[in-house]
């Protein structure tokens, strides 16, 4: 398993190589907020574990261990964004809060989110307790029962 640090490193090249055929050590750096050194032992630590293949002087390229790893990584956040937009917080909080829990949480846990974040997507329109929920959170009070 990737630690939460190399989880951050496999988004970020994935996201990278979605437009260029490596991920260059500054585009890492940049990307991420570190130093070129950390990002070059990184990927050297990531090539060993199998995650990448690691050229110098060009950067790294996911291996299929690394792309697999790094798309399960995209879709647990963005179910945690999902989940949290379906709460009523706003884009950027929902993302922000989403990158700091994709890294601890319990596998049956997200399986649960995932399931409940796609029943509420896929109701035909939404629904009445979801209503009731916003009602509360913003009145601060349970709403009336209604038939």
């Amino acid at each position: 398993m990737p630690t939460e640090s190399m989880e951050d490193y496999l988004k970020a090249i994935y996201i990278l190589q979605q437009s260029q055929e490596f991920a260059r050590t500054g585009d890492v750096g940049q990307m991420l907020g570190h130093k070129s050194s950390s990002v070059t032992e990184m990927f050297q630590k990531m090539a060993e574990q199998g995650y990448v293949i690691y050229k110098k002087y060009e950067g790294v390229q996911l291996t299929e261990k690394g792309r697999e790893a790094a798309m399960a990584i995209l879709e647990r956040h963005a179910v945690l964004r999902d989940f949290l937009k379906i709460l009523g917080l706003e884009e950027d909080i929902a993302e922000e809060d989403a990158c700091g829990l994709e890294h601890h949480l319990h596998e049956e846990t997200l399986k649960r989110l995932t399931e409940f974040v796609e029943f509420v997507q896929d109701s035909p329109r939404e629904p009445r307790w979801l209503e009731h929920f916003r009602e509360y959170y913003e009145h601060n009070k349970r709403p009336e029962c209604r038939n």
